[in-house]
């Protein structure tokens, strides 16, 4: 029985798609950080959840059943793996995500964007009595001020929240 799991928030092609207004950089070198998180996880036997974020009436950014809405394609992602679509920030109000975190203990989190989806799974995990552990070098905001801010805002309002890089994460396996 699986009692950790990882979820991968809004690694989508939105984000790295340089015609998007919310094209947020290079961030080759956290994707390579979130593949060893996610080999590291999956070999551990973690539950591994991705999630999306799709906007209701869009024809713009984030419009649903369009590629930019999609899993960037160089993610470990297997068909196995679970995929939740959200239309709001948090990836537990109104989708599967509760009830697929039943049994889990342990929660590790990465994603796009660290000041909002991250920091809302981090605060509605923490809400649900997760142990939960992110991992800094696999989150990704518009710039590092912002990042740096939103994980110490949430490590003195959540101290039980453990921060890691991804090599010490796999230091304490």
């Amino acid at each position: 029985m699986q009692s950790k799991a990882l979820i991968i928030i809004d690694f989508e092609k939105e984000w790295v798609n340089k015609d998007s207004e919310y094209f947020v950089g290079d961030i080759s070198e956290v994707i390579k950080k979130t593949n060893q998180l996610i080999d590291v996880c999956r070999i551990s036997g973690y539950k591994i959840i991705f999630t999306t974020h799709v906007e209701k009436n869009s024809d713009g950014a984030f419009a649903q059943n369009t590629e930019n809405t999609e899993i960037i394609d160089t993610l470990h992602k297997k068909v196995n793996d679970i995929l939740i679509s959200k239309d709001k920030i948090s990836p537990f109000f109104k989708t599967t995500l509760e009830q697929d975190l039943q049994g889990i203990d342990e929660v590790v989190a990465c994603g796009i964007l660290t000041n909002l989806c991250v920091r809302s799974a981090v605060q509605d995990a923490y809400d649900r009595d997760f142990t939960i552990k992110v991992i800094k070098d696999c989150c990704v905001s518009f710039d590092t001020k912002t990042q740096e801010f939103t994980f110490s805002d949430l490590k003195a309002t959540r101290e039980e929240v453990e921060f890691l890089n991804l090599d010490e994460l796999i230091e304490n396996k």
